[in-house]
């Protein structure tokens, strides 16, 4: 049997400090993004995936906890409704996604065919959008608990295999809001559907306003689109693969156990 149940996301934890090589952020990133650390420990990458790829800090439905993700190649939507033109902006970011992680298979599509939409607005009216998309009761709950910007709803099946997710993106609050949103909403809409108040690394931080695809929230992508990591796997099965994969990994981004 077939069932279709939507995630609303929000906060987690997890922590481990021995990250090295720290590097200035980006070229493209907001003025005051934070620099970036580059090499990870096994157990940095390992808690922070645990933390990120399973749950999410609202559920409409209670499941047990599984991953989720796409499961072919993904095709992306984006609808602008703000008075600051992103589309631009947005696509090239979707584009980044695509050339850094091959194995998504990321293209854009029409809004009929989209695995992923990503819906860009003004702030007035973000919260109409939410409660048109998901009703009253969970669009009231969510923006009350969470002072949200950004927003996005995953929708997988009893197997965890996505089918489809949709972002909700502040356009009119400026650039670092903009791409501090947009970066963090792709990766929820791909599978890390929770948040990590206490990992100092990943942009699912929301006491870090980051915007750009960081070094370790790539390592994390990596880990949930290798070929061995199946949606639906459990938490003893993924706690299990992980040091498989994780020594798969490119070399510049493993860092030895103490440093």
């Amino acid at each position: 049997m077939r069932l279709t149940l939507p995630l609303l996301l929000l906060f987690l934890s997890a922590a481990a400090h021995a990250a090295s090589e720290r590097q200035a952020a980006p070229a493209g990133a907001p003025a005051k993004a934070p620099p970036q650390f580059t090499r990870f420990t096994p157990d940095e990458l390992s808690r922070g995936f645990m933390a990120l790829a399973f749950g999410s800090d609202l559920r409409t439905v209670a499941r047990k906890p599984m991953i989720r993700r796409f499961d072919r190649a993904i095709r992306v939507h984006v609808i602008n409704k703000g008075t600051v033109d992103r589309t631009a902006q947005i696509k090239k970011i979707v584009a980044e996604y695509a050339t850094q992680m091959p194995a998504l298979g990321l293209t854009l599509t029409d809004e009929a065919a989209a695995d992923v939409t990503l819906h860009l607005m003004n702030e007035k009216n973000f919260a109409g959008a939410l409660i048109e998309a998901f009703g009253a009761k969970i669009a009231r709950t969510f923006i009350a608990r969470t002072e949200p910007q950004c927003m996005t709803s995953v929708q997988s099946d009893g197997e965890g295999k996505i089918i489809r997710s949709f972002s909700f993106i502040i356009v009119d609050r400026g650039e670092a809001t903009f791409l501090d949103c947009a970066y963090h909403e792709m990766l929820h809409a791909l599978g890390l559907t929770n948040h990590d108040q206490r990992n100092r690394f990943t942009t699912l931080n929301q006491d870090r306003l980051v915007g750009y695809l960081s070094a370790y929230d790539l390592a994390l992508l990596r880990l949930l689109y290798d070929n061995r990591m199946r949606p639906g796997m459990d938490r003893k099965t993924v706690r299990t693969l992980l040091p498989r994969l994780i020594e798969s990994l490119p070399a510049e981004v493993r860092a030895k156990p103490g440093g």
